[in-house]
């Protein structure tokens, strides 16, 4: 047995009243003794752009439905600012950092597998357990073994559905499209269906036009025609996400599913421009989190239909477990979001470390009103080699930053993120300084603040045992370089090829 740790070491205690629509759920449907049905709409690499935050650019009446019949959460704080730790950390209810299954895409070769612990069931087995039916359309991600069979009970293999096949990167890619109209109405389920977001390559249903972004795009980046394009496809990916959901919505509608289903939307992380994806500034780790249930809404208002608590993702999957009555291990760190006697959070984490080939380590406190971040390897530039640079066509904007940086074209706000190193810590007020431009690392008057989250970090990382403090093993430091070769440049794939080589 392993005793649970709680991220949470102090209380903040503030309340706050808002004002939504409420859809009356079906009457057929409402039986106080049927189990509800989870279901997560998950999403890749999409900020929170949308009208249920505030942001009219373009339509979303579907995410909003959500939104406004349910619960918003305004500080939804992913553990990672890239998919596979965050993956991993939701479906195991633990910070990805605490497992070992931080670095992402680890455990993919046959020699560098990592295992949870003994005994440790990930979110969907634990509802198998309980009777439930439990499926996942699309991405998995997950840097841990196991056996997708044992996880979900609906599995394509053996239901006649398409067989998803994993590409050599280890992401499951989408099969043929499910239909809810295959489950067995006798039985509760817990599923996922994965949408593309930010890398949703539709047609756009909503056409932004560049130039209009010229007021929306941040200091931090150049009002370059390559970082308003992408900026604007965002917002486009963010229309076709809505409608996509709004077909999920109708299906559950069709098959009578609606009313008793509690339906999460989230994404994994902020879009893909460099300084939101990959790194844990707001734009990377703070994502857009809805959900709603319209039998059972008044359980999950109990502390109010918008929330301005910070919470983290690792909730996600524990909270599921509880709104289905199923008891949450001792063991996974994520707490119940609804639970009556829930304690708001003062701060939590988020963690960055091996990107593909990119080796990093950095940690991130996130307060109500503050932002700590440690970088631990402060003389290597924030813009490492990455992936993003092997795909010119696809990333214009990479090679634009650079030329611009170079001719000296750059504001100071838009240079900084091109340095050639970065300092060893880094603190914004995010309240006075939304974009996170201002470092008040090393200004006396915030002295007390910086010593508070530094604290903060250091018990975290010893009570947690933060495994990112540890090398890397041999095994999956050879398996980045089999995987990615001349491409990896940084320290460690050097002095891994000179030990090999000798």
């Amino acid at each position: 047995m392993c005793n649970k740790i709680k991220l949470i070491v102090a209380i903040t205690l503030y309340s706050f009243i808002s004002l939504v629509s409420i859809a009356q759920p079906s009457k057929a449907l409402d039986k106080s003794n049927q189990k509800p049905n989870i279901l997560w709409i998950y999403v890749e690499d999409m900020n929170d752009w949308m009208g249920a935050y505030g942001d009219n650019t373009v339509e979303t009446p579907n995410i909003d439905y959500i939104a406004n019949t349910g619960v918003r959460f305004n500080n939804a704080i992913m553990p990672a600012p890239v998919c596979s730790p965050t993956r991993s950390a939701i479906i195991t209810g633990s910070m990805p950092t605490t497992l070992g299954v931080h670095n992402h895409r680890s455990s993919r070769g046959k020699n560098s597998q990592i295992y949870l612990p003994k005994g440790y069931k990930t979110i969907p087995e634990l509802f198998n357990d309980k009777g439930y039916q439990t499926f996942n359309m699309g991405k998995e991600d997950y840097n841990f073994n196991y056996k997708h069979n044992e996880m979900f009970s609906l599995d394509p293999i053996t239901d006649n559905l398409k067989k998803f096949r994993a590409n050599p990167r280890g992401v499951v890619q989408k099969g043929a499209k499910f239909k809810l109209s295959e489950l067995d109405s006798n039985k509760p389920f817990f599923g996922q269906i994965q949408l593309e977001g930010g890398k949703d390559k539709a047609k756009a249903i909503s056409k932004i036009h560049p130039n209009d972004m010229m007021d929306k795009i941040p200091p931090y980046y150049p009002t370059h025609p390559s970082f308003l394009k992408a900026w604007a496809r965002h917002y486009e990916q963010i229309a076709i996400t809505d409608m996509r959901v709004g077909k999920i919505l109708d299906e559950l509608k069709e098959n009578n599913l609606l009313s008793n289903t509690v339906i999460f939307f989230f994404t994994d992380h902020g879009m893909v421009l460099p300084r939101h994806k990959q790194f844990v500034y707001e734009g990377g780790i703070r994502v857009p989190f809805v959900v709603s249930w319209l039998n059972g809404n008044d359980k999950l208002r109990h502390h109010g239909a918008v929330r301005e608590d910070i919470i983290n993702g690792i909730d996600i999957g524990t909270s599921s477990l509880a709104l289905a009555g199923i008891e949450i291990p001792d063991c996974m760190e994520g707490d119940d979001l609804f639970a009556r006697d829930y304690q708001f959070k003062e701060y939590t984490i988020a963690a960055r470390d091996r990107l593909d080939y990119t080796f990093d380590r950095i940690r991130a406190v996130r307060s109500k009103h503050f932002k700590y971040i440690k970088n631990y390897f402060p003389e290597r530039p924030y813009m490492q080699a990455q992936y993003r640079d092997l795909h010119p066509q696809k990333f214009p904007f990479m090679s634009a930053y650079k030329k611009l940086y170079q001719a000296g074209k750059l504001t100071p706000a838009q240079a900084a993120f091109m340095s050639e190193t970065r300092p060893a810590e880094e603190l914004y007020d995010l309240v006075n300084d939304p974009h996170e431009l201002n470092n008040l690392a090393k200004d006396k008057d915030f002295n007390s603040q910086l010593l508070k989250h530094r604290k903060i970090l250091f018990d975290w990382i010893k009570v947690t045992g933060d495994k990112g403090q540890y090398k890397e093993p041999d095994e999956g430091i050879a398996d980045v370089i089999k995987r990615w070769g001349d491409n990896c440049i940084s320290a460690e794939c050097v002095n891994y090829r000179k030990k090999d080589s000798s």
